[in-house]
């Protein structure tokens, strides 16, 4: 059975592209058709595939594994690929939160944290299933992030792949318990050690209510 993806995360790596590509400011019009020409994220093929996306995600659509991995491989030959890869998690990890309902996200923000922990946990556990193709578990203090085929391994020199599976896992854990604390990638399937994992530190997400 071919392996297959969430469309939100392929869709997360072109919005990324695109943002990062996208001068500030207005610019006339023949400057951006220019930019068009030299910039991937300003392609008509980027933007064509960002449509496509989007509606895949809009119908609950997945997509093939390999077809984001070769998306990523694409991004990791750039010279800012970790900076985009970070970009990407942020946006998937915000995505994937505002599926949750609100009266749970307004729940989760005044609840006592003996409460709101476990609810944000099984919040977590459900969005890193559906999106990331990955587990959460609670380990003690710790919370960990097991991703058993990651699809930015190897895309770019040393572990810079990885930055995008401890962004969307920050970016995540602030969105639902308000702070991160600090995030280690503690295994690595490029360092023959399994499937990757990211550990985050659940008491640094503590907060005085």
């Amino acid at each position: 059975m071919l392996a297959t993806v969430d469309a939100l995360l392929p869709l997360s790596l072109l919005e990324a592209v695109r943002d990062v590509d996208t001068p500030e400011g207005v610019l006339e019009a023949e400057f951006v058709e220019e930019l068009r020409n030299k910039r991937l994220g300003l392609s008509d093929t980027v933007f064509a595939q960002i449509q496509r996306y989007t509606e895949a995600v809009r119908r609950n659509q997945r997509t093939a594994q390999d077809e984001t991995i070769a998306l990523a491989r694409l991004i990791g030959r750039r010279p800012d690929a970790e900076a985009i890869l970070r970009a990407a998690g942020r946006f998937l990890a915000r995505e994937a939160y505002m599926t949750v309902s609100p009266v749970t996200r307004g729940s989760l923000k005044i609840m006592p944290s003996m409460m709101s922990r476990p609810l944000a946990l099984r919040k977590a556990r459900r969005i890193a299933q559906r999106y990331l193709n990955g587990n959460v578990r609670r380990v003690g203090q710790f919370v960990l992030l097991e991703i058993p085929r990651s699809v930015t391994l190897g895309v770019a020199p040393g572990s810079t792949g990885c930055a995008f599976y401890e962004s969307a896992l920050r970016e995540l854990l602030r969105l639902l318990v308000g702070t991160t604390g600090s995030v280690e990638h503690t295994r690595c399937e490029g360092r023959a050690e399994g499937s990757c994992e990211w550990r985050a530190d659940w008491r640094g997400a503590d907060r005085s209510r």
